[in-house]
């Protein structure tokens, strides 16, 4: 009977086992007891306890090995958690990628879907607190360095603010040409035109695209409180032909500066008095820019929600190509703009000049091809109906605004995942 058992021990089928893994068949000399130094089994029921439960660890083997996925150097067990990671892990880096864009057109939904909430929020006036928060964490995140770097740059600030004021206004009468009914629609969109830059997207862009963003901070400041004294003039010669337009003069620059200027004074003051404060800037900024992101999607959030009732009346065919309009504008002006940005690098230096400076072109590329809604809603809101229903002037150029931001976004990145990209391959 031992010569069978050990016959049947020999011949049991080889089961494969991962490569350092511990054993659990039992060796035959398991089924014998020694005594004076020869092996004699010990009882029968004790051997047939063995022998099935030998049986069973074989087919228990032979069911988990076939569970086993050859890799390479040895057998490794597919948990079920790597299966779900295969697809979230793409699903969250494509988001973390473009949380910008996704937060604003997921603003946009929310405020279609139901325009309450926004509503409410404007009344609290939640749109001029979210500014509020921008320039501060512009200042929070605003090294003396780039100050310095910004000086430098003096005259790329300098093209940018003439780009802004003077040169994008005079699109104006390229969308007048346009045709479209309702004709508020045009008009609106060339009023549009003539504003100044965005006061928070452009800065919050700049930062994520590593541009010289305290070069973007200079541009917004100083064409917004200089775009109060021009504005009156870029509308009444580019649109007005001879209309008195009146625009409030006072009450935009004491906006401007409680929602630019006295938010980014306190950040940076804030930075400078407590260390603890700037350590904590420079360890978090990817924290800082998403923060930033959320505030700046509430803009389109409220500004759709307060909208909603217009845009329902509106046929959608002519809407949307009210919304490819404002995509034309948009990318004209980033067509000026970046050929002037050649012209300028070539005819200044080449690749020692400022415009050729990284940082610097994409700051000015983004600040001065954005124009910003909030004015030119205060603008609107002033003329009284003198160029149509102040809703529907209003209306295109809320695409328009969400279309450039969500645009740039995802121009951002291309930029930065193509900047990736070659990195790895430059290290590889």
């Amino acid at each position: 009977m031992a010569g069978t058992l050990q016959t049947l021990s020999l011949k049991s089928p080889a089961i494969p086992t991962p490569p350092g893994s511990r054993r659990h068949l039992q060796s035959p000399i398991n089924f014998y007891s020694s005594s004076s130094g020869s092996r004699t089994l010990t009882s029968k029921g004790f051997k047939s306890c063995n022998f099935h439960r030998r049986l069973l660890s074989v087919s228990s083997k032979s069911i988990r090995a076939s569970n086993l996925s050859y890799q390479g150097d040895g057998f490794k067990e597919q948990p079920p958690q790597a299966k779900a990671d295969n697809w979230t892990k793409p699903l969250l880096k494509f988001a973390s990628n473009n949380f910008l864009p996704l937060a604003l057109v997921s603003g946009v939904v929310v405020g279609l879907a139901n325009p309450n909430p926004g509503c409410i929020a404007d009344r609290f006036y939640l749109s001029k607190f979210s500014s509020f928060g921008i320039f501060v964490i512009s200042g929070l995140t605003l090294r003396s360095d780039e100050i310095g770097a910004a000086a430098e740059a003096w005259q790329v600030g300098l093209f940018g603010l003439v780009s802004i004021l003077f040169f994008t206004p005079l699109f104006s009468k390229v969308i007048l040409l346009l045709k479209l009914q309702p004709q508020e629609f045009i008009t609106g969109l060339a009023i549009f035109s003539c504003m100044p830059t965005t006061l928070s997207s452009g800065v919050a862009l700049t930062r994520l695209a590593g541009g010289n963003s305290a070069l973007a901070l200079a541009m917004t400041v100083v064409s917004n409180l200089l775009g109060i004294l021009i504005i009156p003039f870029s509308i009444s010669t580019f649109i007005a032909s001879g209309i008195g337009v009146s625009v409030p003069t006072g009450q935009l620059f004491r906006s401007l500066f409680l929602t630019l200027l006295v938010p980014l004074i306190l950040g940076k003051v804030l930075r400078e008095s407590f260390k603890g404060v700037a350590n904590f800037a420079d360890q978090n900024r990817k924290l800082l820019s998403v923060m930033s992101a959320v505030f700046l999607s509430l803009v389109p959030w409220i500004q759709v929600s307060r909208s909603r009732s217009l845009l329902i009346m509106v046929k959608p065919a002519v809407f949307l190509l009210a919304v490819w309009m404002g995509v034309f504008l948009h990318a004209l002006l980033l067509l000026f703009n970046g050929l002037a940005i050649r012209i300028l690098s070539t005819a200044s230096g080449g690749s020692k000049s400022a415009f050729a400076k990284k940082e610097n072109a994409t700051a000015l590329l983004l600040v001065a091809s954005q124009k910003t809604l909030p004015v030119m809603v205060a603008v609107v809101e002033q003329l009284g109906g003198a160029f149509g229903e102040s809703g529907l002037l209003v209306l295109p150029c809320v695409a328009a605004h969400l279309n450039q931001i969500v645009l740039d976004s995802f121009l951002l990145s291309f930029w930065l995942q193509k900047e990736h990209g070659f990195d790895a391959a430059k290290a590889g």
